[in-house]
């Protein structure tokens, strides 16, 4: 099933819903700057073993609306509320990667984990992207404002020295030639809006607020998101545990494919 949720006016949400009549419900939120697409070599494993698989393009990515604005963490949360309102989603495993994964701590947050009863963050950009007196890794703001400068000037390019830093594995270049092609999918406003909010939010509150089993699966190798981030997430989240990927960068979801799938699987089954 496909669907496009209004959020708010003038700005729908579009949605993948495979097997509706499943129980056991995963939504997955994406990174920036890809879209639902990249979840590709999980959505085959798991619709196949009869999950509920819904998996969205965040506003101004993928097939999503693309407003002038709306790109920081609460107004995306928000948008997540409202689908899972939209689809009278219950049970859900809440599963996001990088960007996508602050998204949904900061759903859970706002809204005390409304209808998710797990959370899985896959290299999660949290608690925060770059560096501050209260907080030592990551980029610096500089550096964000360089990519921002870079996106606004030549986008295939950046998008390309993007791929570069993702992958710790070889991969073929069909396949970072398909990675780019999501990324350019994008609006270049929601691309350089969105290094911004990862450039100028913080989480380091809101991790505290994150009352349900945690997930978190982290590489080892990744350059986009050091690994420094999920140890301190376990560290921040109660309830949590962190599964290090040894042979991950940030494209984890690709890269170690199966032990996601894997692990996801036995998350959602014994929690």
């Amino acid at each position: 099933m496909r669907y496009y949720i209004k959020v708010e006016k003038n700005v729908k949400i579009y949605v993948e819903d495979l097997n509706p009549e499943c129980s056991k419900t995963i939504l997955f939120v994406h990174g920036w700057p890809l879209n639902h697409n990249a979840y590709e070599y999980q959505l085959n494993v798991l619709s196949r073993l009869e999950y509920r698989c819904v998996a969205i393009d965040l506003r101004g990515y993928g097939k999503s609306d693309r407003p002038s604005s709306g790109y920081f963490y609460d107004t995306m949360a928000k948008d997540i509320f409202n689908v899972i309102e939209a689809l009278q989603l219950k049970n859900v495993t809440l599963v996001g990667h990088s960007m996508g994964g602050a998204i949904s701590i900061k759903y859970v947050s706002n809204y005390n984990s409304h209808n998710v009863s797990r959370l899985c963050l896959i290299g999660a950009a949290a608690p925060q992207w770059v560096k501050d007196k209260n907080w030592q890794y990551g980029y610096t703001g500089e550096e964000v404002d360089s990519f921002i400068e870079q996106s606004y000037n030549d986008r295939p390019k950046f998008i390309r020295s993007v791929a570069d830093l993702f992958f710790y594995q070889y991969t073929s270049q069909p396949f970072i030639d398909w990675f780019c092609d999501l990324c350019l999918a994008a609006s270049g406003w929601s691309t350089t809006q969105s290094l911004m909010a990862l450039r100028d939010e913080s989480l380091l509150n809101d991790l505290g607020n994150v009352n349900i089993p945690t997930l978190i699966l982290h590489g080892l190798h990744d350059k986009v998101c050091p690994f420094e981030f999920g140890q301190y997430m376990n560290q921040a989240i109660k309830n949590s545990r962190l599964v290090p990927l040894t042979e991950s960068g940030h494209a984890a979801f690709y890269e170690q494919r199966d032990k996601v799938n894997e692990e996801i699987i036995n998350f959602i089954n014994n929690c």
